[in-house]
């Protein structure tokens, strides 16, 4: 009977460490998916915001059009609010019987001066919007 107590000595040893080990690797999985989750809201609202300059950028470019039935004579750069918008403006015109001028207006809000040359990088976010009328 003692020689068997002898033998099952230490087992205990080797299954805290196993599930100290386990819950160590549990932790550290966790932690990654909250830090995860964190970068990821932290991105969604960024693009929200950047969405609301090119939105606050095109409804500037069109109050300018309709003050003036046409394109500013040359396309705006300009900081919105920590971002960089970038609002241009092209009229067609059209003959179809009746000529008809069309005004498109596009709006491109980013986070790195100009638009476009952060693409790729980790943080970069970028929308753009357009309008067409017809004034």
């Amino acid at each position: 009977m003692k020689q068997t107590a002898s033998l099952q000595r230490g087992f205990a040893v080797i299954a805290a460490v196993f599930l100290l080990v386990t819950l160590a690797v549990l932790g550290a999985a966790m932690l990654t998916f909250s830090n995860t989750q964190q970068i990821t809201s932290a991105q969604d609202v960024l693009g929200s915001r950047v969405y609301w300059a090119a939105r606050a950028g095109l409804d500037w470019e069109i109050q300018q059009v309709a003050a003036s039935s046409s394109c500013p004579a040359a396309s705006s750069s300009f900081t919105l609010d920590s971002f960089n918008l970038e609002i241009s403006c092209v009229a067609s015109t059209f003959d179809e019987g009746d000529t008809v001028t069309i005004i498109r207006m596009t709006s491109v809000a980013c986070t790195q001066s100009p638009c476009g040359s952060g693409v790729g990088k980790i943080g970069y976010l970028e929308r753009s919007v357009s309008a067409s009328i017809e004034p």
